[in-house]
């Protein structure tokens, strides 16, 4: 139960951290080069802004979710989902609007 807590939350801070860095710092490099490539040179700040928020949201599920696993909840999957979902579709709309597709 721990080593699991441990993991999530490792992995949801890493999220949160590169989040940071890609939308706070601008680090588009952080991303593979196929989902910026037609992103234009005036829409990199609006793009990494979404990218950011998508995988910070992805982070926080997984660490509320490690927490809740510690505590024994029933409902630790239910911050997951939602984590991801509301970052894949927050980064889905960066994708369709910056870059003309749905991650490709």
């Amino acid at each position: 139960m721990i080593f699991g807590f441990i993991i999530e939350l490792a992995v949801g801070l890493l999220c949160i951290v590169l989040g940071l860095l890609i939308w706070l710092k601008r680090k588009i490099s952080l991303l593979h080069d196929y989902h910026y490539r037609h992103v234009k040179q005036e829409d990199i700040p609006a793009y990494v802004r979404l990218m950011g928020i998508g995988l910070i949201l992805i982070g926080a599920g997984l660490c509320v979710t490690g927490f809740l696993n510690l505590l024994e909840s029933s409902l630790w999957w239910a911050p997951l989902v939602i984590g991801l979902a509301a970052g894949i579709i927050v980064m889905s709309i960066g994708q369709k609007r910056y870059n003309g597709s749905w991650m490709s």
